[in-house]
C-alpha cells in the first residue's frame, strides 16, 4: 500500500509539470513580453496562429463538405454565427501578421504563404451557400442586398482580409458588391442604421460595418470617406444613451432604445472608433466607458457587461456576453483587449491580456483549455482561440496616444500561485514520502 501511495504521489507530481508548470512558464513569458505591454505582435499570438492554422483548415473544409450548416435551427446563434466569426477572426489576425512581416522586413517565409491553405479554406466557408442558410431564411433570396447588416459586415471583413493577404483578386467582385450596396443602403436610411435580423437593429453592428467598409477601401482602391462622415449621424446626439455611448439595440423606425450600451458592444465598436471618427471621439467614448464600467476587484480587473448603477445581475450568462462573473463581462473584457490596444491603452490591454493568459490554461500542444471549452465543440471549436489571436494582433491606430502598462492584475498573480504552487506542493509531498521510506 505504501509503494502504491508513493507511485501515485510521483505520478501526480510528474503530471503537474505539463499541466501546471508549463502553463505557468508561458504565463511568465507573456507577462514579460514587450508586445503585451506595448505595440507589437506578442509571442503568444505567433504560437497560437501556428497552432490553429492546420486545425482551422481541416475544420473549415470538413464543415463545408458536410453541408451541416443547412440543418441548423433559425435561432441557434452559436451554430449559425460562430463558424463565420471563427473564419473572420483568423483572417483578420493573419492579415495583421502579414502586415507586421512586411513592415518589419522579417526573415523567413511570409505568414501569407504559411497560412495559404487555411486562408483559402476560410474564404470558402464564408462564401459557402450552406453557411448562408439561416440569413436566407430570414431575408429570402435577396439576403445579400436586403438589410442583413451583421452577416454582410462579416463577409466584407473576411474578404477584405483575404484579399489583403493573397492579392489574388478572386474575392474582389463579391467584396465590391457588398461594400457598395451596403454603404448605399445605410447612407439612404433615415437614421443611418438598418436591421441585422427582421425587427432586430443593433447600432454596434452598424458601426462595425462602417469600419469594415472603410478598411475595404484600402483593398478595393475606393473612397467611402464621405459615407463615413455621414454615418456619424447614427452615433451622436440623441442617438447616444444616457452615458453618451452607442446603444446596444434600438427599434426601427423610431430609433427608440431597446437596450442601452453594454460591455460587449462598446468594447467591439471602440476597435473601429479611432479610424472612423478620430482620436477625440474615440478617447471620449473610451473614457466614458472606463468611468461607467471598468472595475478593479481584489482578484481581477476589467469591464463590466452592464454599467454600474443599472439594474442587472452580477452573475449570470447571456449568449452575446458569455458568463457574467462578479459584474465582469468575460466577452466584454476579452473584446476590450483589442479596443485597448487600438486606442493605445496598454494599461488596460496588458492587464486584460495577462489575466487572459492566466485564465486560458495552455495545455501541452498549445490548446487554450478554457477558451476551447467555452466554444461550441460541435460547430465552432476554435472560436475562442481565434478571437484571442485576433485581439492580440491588433496594433494602435496611427497617432494614438500610448498609455503604458502598469502593475500585475490579481488574476495573473493567482495564476502564478496556482501554476507554480501546485507542482511545488505535489513534489514536496512526494519528496517527504520518499525520505520516510529510506
Amino acid at each position: 500500500m505504501t509503494r502504491v501511495t508513493h507511485k501515485f504521489r510521483l505520478s501526480l507530481a510528474l503530471l503537474s509539470l505539463p499541466f501546471f508548470l508549463w502553463p505557468g512558464l508561458l504565463l511568465v513569458r507573456d507577462l514579460c513580453d514587450p508586445a503585451m505591454r506595448g505595440p507589437g505582435i506578442p509571442q503568444r499570438a505567433r504560437e497560437l496562429h501556428a497552432n490553429l492554422t492546420p486545425k482551422i483548415a481541416t475544420w473549415a473544409r470538413a464543415r463545408v463538405a458536410s453541408r451541416r450548416a443547412e440543418r441548423t435551427l433559425l435561432a441557434d446563434v452559436p451554430t449559425n454565427e460562430w463558424p463565420l466569426f471563427t473564419a473572420v477572426y483568423y483572417l483578420m489576425a493573419t492579415e495583421s501578421l502579414v502586415i507586421d512581416w512586411e513592415s518589419r522586413g522579417r526573415p523567413g517565409t511570409s505568414p501569407a504563404v504559411e497560412a495559404a491553405s487555411t486562408v483559402a479554406a476560410c474564404k470558402e466557408l464564408l462564401l459557402d451557400p450552406s453557411h448562408h442558410s439561416w440569413v436566407r431564411r430570414h431575408w429570402g433570396e435577396d439576403y445579400m442586398h436586403d438589410r442583413n447588416v451583421f452577416f454582410r459586415s462579416l463577409i466584407i471583413a473576411g474578404l477584405s482580409s483575404y484579399e489583403r493577404i493573397t492579392r489574388d483578386g478572386t474575392a474582389v467582385p463579391t467584396l465590391r458588391d457588398q461594400v457598395e450596396t451596403l454603404s448605399a443602403a445605410l447612407d439612404a436610411s433615415t437614421l443611418g442604421v438598418l436591421e441585422d435580423y427582421p425587427h432586430e437593429t443593433y447600432p454596434i453592428d452598424v458601426l462595425a460595418a462602417v469600419g469594415f467598409i472603410q478598411r475595404a477601401d484600402a483593398v478595393l482602391g475606393t473612397d467611402h470617406s464621405a459615407f463615413v462622415t455621414r454615418s456619424r449621424r447614427a452615433f451622436s446626439g440623441a442617438r447616444l444613451d444616457d452615458l453618451g455611448l452607442v446603444p446596444f439595440r434600438v427599434a426601427l423606425p423610431s430609433g427608440a432604445f431597446v437596450q442601452p450600451s453594454r460591455g460587449i458592444g462598446t468594447s467591439w465598436i471602440l476597435l473601429f472608433a479611432p479610424d472612423l471618427y478620430g482620436h477625440a471621439t474615440a478617447r471620449d467614448w473610451y473614457q466614458r466607458y472606463e468611468r461607467s464600467s471598468y472595475q478593479r476587484r481584489g482578484w481581477a480587473e476589467g469591464f463590466r457587461e452592464y454599467a454600474r448603477g443599472r439594474d442587472s445581475q452580477e452573475f449570470g450568462f447571456e449568449i452575446d456576453a458569455g458568463p457574467v462573473i462578479d459584474g465582469f463581462g468575460t466577452a466584454a473584457s476579452a473584446f476590450a483587449i483589442a479596443a485597448a490596444r487600438r486606442n493605445g491603452r496598454f494599461d488596460h490591454g496588458y492587464a486584460l491580456s495577462a489575466q487572459l493568459s492566466a485564465a486560458s490554461w495552455t495545455l501541452p500542444g498549445g490548446t487554450l483549455l478554457f477558451p476551447r471549452l467555452a466554444s461550441h465543440a460541435a460547430e465552432a471549436p476554435y472560436l475562442g482561440e481565434a478571437a484571442i489571436l485576433c485581439f492580440l494582433t491588433v496594433q494602435p491606430a496611427r497617432g494614438a496616444e500610448i498609455v503604458r502598462a502598469r502593475g500585475l492584475p490579481g488574476l495573473a498573480s493567482i495564476g502564478l500561485l496556482v501554476f507554480f504552487g501546485v507542482p511545488a506542493l505535489l513534489w514536496r509531498s512526494w519528496w517527504r514520502r520518499a525520505r520516510r521510506q529510506k
